[in-house]
């Protein structure tokens, strides 16, 4: 249990260290900014399929690609809906919903929300990790979680600054998401404690919304401006050391 602690400790203080960077570095070229961001998403994608989805099949047994189908389309679907329901980060900030002279307590709550809805599987992803039994494959797993909310702390601190919102509210607002993180990694570590017949399909669920955010944010938003092959080649670096680390650990 304590290693749970401090995993959802790293997973959340991630996304507050990403944010402390960004206010040393807010003038962080797209370019850059969507290379780490790639990364990232190389390293959740090897998280999410050698960590979440293949165990879900091992643990499944005969059932095992059934459970696991049924469970990365679920998890994919359910955080589409609260992407429907609450509007992303960019919307928000494009709407002109959040932005100079509009910083009322309503609209400074639905950005709150906005950012933590779309945290928070990846904190139940991580605590989903230790269901398996395998404290170093969900250690990994959360390594992977926490390097892609380092560059996502990042990125969000210049939209929020640009948008009229106080340094000191910026870093709170980055702390609450990194709170929604911590959250999620105990909601999904009891889940699958409590009851473990569900640890296939919850594996699953945790990698299909892990590949959700991947295919539908991280990869079009590196590939929106003039990106060049550095992004694509950024991705394959960071799929490729995360199986590195897999093998490793």
């Amino acid at each position: 249990m304590y290693i749970v602690f401090l995993t959802a400790l790293g997973v959340g203080g991630a996304t507050v260290v990403g944010a402390l960077m960004g206010f040393l570095f807010k003038n962080l070229s797209d370019r850059f900014g969507n290379m780490i961001i790639s990364f990232a998403a190389g390293i959740m994608l090897t998280a999410a399929v050698t960590g979440l989805i293949l165990p879900s099949i091992e643990y499944g047994g005969d059932y095992g690609v059934p459970i696991a189908i049924l469970g990365i389309l679920f998890g994919a679907v359910c955080i589409n809906l609260s992407d429907k329901l609450v509007p992303h980060i960019g919307r928000l900030v494009s709407d002109g919903k959040i932005g100079e002279g509009s910083d009322t307590l309503h609209s400074v709550l639905l950005f709150v929300i906005a950012i933590a809805i779309h945290n928070l599987p990846e904190g139940i992803a991580a605590g989903v990790g230790f269901g398996s039994g395998d404290p170093s494959e969900a250690i990994l797993i959360a390594s992977g979680i926490a390097l892609h909310n380092i560059p996502e702390g990042m990125v969000i601190i210049a939209p929020m600054l640009a948008a009229g919102i106080s340094r000191k509210k910026t870093f709170i607002l980055a702390l609450i998401t990194g709170i929604s993180e911590v959250i999620g990694t105990f909601l999904g570590y009891f889940a699958v404690s409590v009851a473990s017949a569900i640890l296939p399909f919850a594996l699953a669920f945790a990698g299909g919304t892990m590949l959700y955010v991947i295919s539908e944010e991280m990869i079009p938003e590196t590939h929106s401006g003039e990106c060049g092959f550095g992004v694509t080649y950024a991705f394959l670096c960071g799929f490729c050391a995360m199986l590195l680390l897999d093998v490793i650990m």
